[in-house]
């Protein structure tokens, strides 16, 4: 099967829609599939990348790592007539899932768009401000896209739910991104304290991951803060970067902790691993996740997770099983949560490491390949063939101004939704 994967976002940048395109692609190719990523250009990358596109952009948008990608060009026509398609997954509504589905039309086959997004949680990053009728704009926007494609993957049954509520009528699977569940057996937890001078006897909190609003961070960071002051062993560690590292360490720093706050940068392969083995507990406040894959590897390493309730995480954490799910953003229940946790015996806590690691087989990356594949399998078996008339220039033609003009409605369903009823 020859499999085109477009995202807005790819390497350098480091995060769980970049990693899951970068897992399935990976494991595509193990399996004897032709992968083709298509994806802006950005710094830092090599001229040449192994069967990956790079399509001209802006870089840098709004002071961040994103590039927003410029309309299709002439050789991405040429490198896709070469590749020969046999179907399209899209990671992005936006911008280059535009030019998916110009694509998927052109070439007459089908699309699948995975939603790995709360779109209108993000909005903070668009240069139109982040109103309510921007967020509502986003939202209609997105699930107009779904509607155009041939399938929706959800990634965790949270988020399939929230797209039925939008009135997404596309058939929607759950499928999350899968992690090397193995690969997080082999950290060194000990190590990885003494390298970043952590006391071995210390509580340990901890996020991995982008540090950047959506995260809810700062809320984070209070709570974490309140509950230190109670606990003179305990230590927040932060491995990862973003926008809003800098106000997390003033909150630290105004609460006279900084000393017990480590910052990692970002850290990759085994440190990685061990980074997560050397926390008691990861702390997670997003509310913006739909499948959180932090936490499917937070798990697998076998440190419970406290988390306040959301789509995505909800899926994944038991209370009181695989660690802590708050209810509300409230920092009295985040600090409850927390200590509960240092309030458990040694068997008890062993029980919760089991039960994360058990959580977390159930994200084990072949299991996840395996349904990607047998759902592309059933796309590619249950859309109409090609006819001979089908295949024609101009029904070609026909079929690509009908896209464009759904595209053109889809974007003025939305923008009529989000700022008329606003007004």
């Amino acid at each position: 099967m020859n499999i085109v994967m477009m995202t807005n976002t790819y390497h350098p940048i480091v995060g769980g829609l970049e990693k899951s395109v970068e897992v399935f692609s990976s494991e595509y190719r193990g399996r004897g599939h032709n992968v083709l990523i298509v994806a802006p250009e950005s710094e830092g990358v090599p001229k040449h990348e192994e069967g990956v596109f790079r399509v001209p952009a802006i870089k840098n948008i709004s002071d961040t790592d994103f590039s927003i990608e410029l309309p299709i060009s002439t050789d991405l026509n040429h490198t896709l007539k070469q590749f020969q398609p046999d179907i399209i997954h899209t990671h992005h509504p936006f911008l280059i899932g535009d030019t998916a589905l110009r694509a998927a039309t052109r070439f007459n086959i089908p699309i699948v768009f995975t939603n790995h997004t709360l779109y209108a949680k993000n909005t903070h990053y668009l240069p139109a401000g982040d109103s309510q009728a921007v967020k509502k704009f986003v939202v209609e926007l997105a699930k107009g896209y779904a509607n155009l494609c041939d399938q929706v993957i959800a990634p965790s049954q949270s988020v399939a739910e929230l797209l039925k509520s939008h009135n997404v009528r596309t058939p929607i699977e759950v499928l999350p991104t899968g992690i090397y569940v193995d690969n997080f057996k082999e950290g060194d937890g000990r190590t990885f304290r003494r390298f970043f001078d952590i006391p071995l006897d210390a509580f340990v909190i901890g996020i991995i991951g982008r540090v950047a609003p959506e995260k809810n961070v700062i809320f984070l960071a209070e709570s974490v803060a309140a509950f230190m002051k109670d606990h003179d062993d305990a230590y927040f560690v932060v491995v990862g970067s973003g926008p809003s590292l800098g106000e997390l360490q003033e909150v630290f720093k105004k609460h006279d902790l900084s000393e017990r706050l480590v910052c990692t940068g970002v850290l990759r392969n085994r440190q990685l691993v061990s980074a997560y083995t050397g926390l008691d507990v990861f702390a997670f406040a997003s509310q913006s996740e739909t499948q959180g894959l932090v936490l499917a590897e937070s798990m697998a390493a076998g440190t419970p997770v406290v988390g306040v309730d959301a789509p995505g995480v909800r899926d994944i954490i038991e209370d009181r099983k695989n660690g802590c799910l708050v209810q509300e953003e409230d920092t009295d229940q985040f600090v409850a949560a927390l200590r509960w946790l240092t309030s458990q015996s040694p068997q008890k806590r062993g029980a919760l490491a089991r039960n994360a690691k058990k959580t977390a087989e159930l994200y084990d990356v072949q299991r996840c390949v395996d349904g990607a594949l047998k759902l592309y399998d059933r796309v590619l078996e249950t859309r109409p063939k090609n006819s001979s008339v089908e295949d024609s220039p101009w029904h070609r033609t026909l079929n690509k101004l009908e896209t464009q003009a759904k595209l053109l409605r889809n974007f003025m369903h939305a923008s009529a939704t989000a700022f008329i009823d606003n007004q």
